[in-house]
């Protein structure tokens, strides 16, 4: 505890060195002022710790007394869309949306197919390797 608030007094001392310094910047003065806060909040851990290892009443003071209930509306509203797995449940639900959309692309893929076969796409590498085929077999 005692090595870590040191560390934590030393970043501190730095970061003000280096707030002073030519190129120190407001970012420096504020970890220069954050770290003592840590150094601080060691200190307070480790003694909040030996308190409740040596004092049993202390822990019982600390303990619940029971259950304790969470206030209405503290936590957010579950969402209410469904989830990928309610449609794989349920594969005869009808969505015209879901459908149009595939038939689009089941159009879309058609059509290219289409066009790919009409006009086949020459790229460099297909060129070099049919002039290297033809090479080869000459």
């Amino acid at each position: 505890m005692a090595l870590a608030a040191v560390v934590c007094l030393g970043m501190a001392w730095w970061q003000w060195d280096r707030f002073e310094s030519s190129g120190g910047t407001g970012q420096n003065l504020g970890y220069a002022l954050q770290w003592p806060a840590f150094a601080v909040a060691f200190v307070w851990a480790y003694r909040r710790f030996v308190v409740l290892e040596a004092d049993p009443e202390e822990v019982e003071k600390l303990k619940p007394k029971g259950v304790t209930e969470i206030p209405d509306g503290i936590l957010p509203e579950r969402a209410t869309t469904p989830s990928a797995s309610s449609f794989a449940a349920n594969p005869a639900r009808d969505d015209s949306t879901l459908t149009d959309y595939n038939r689009y692309l089941a159009e879309l893929a058609a059509t290219d197919r289409e066009r790919t076969e009409a006009h086949p796409v020459t790229t460099p590498a297909t060129t070099r390797e049919s002039t290297q085929t033809e090479e080869h077999h000459r």
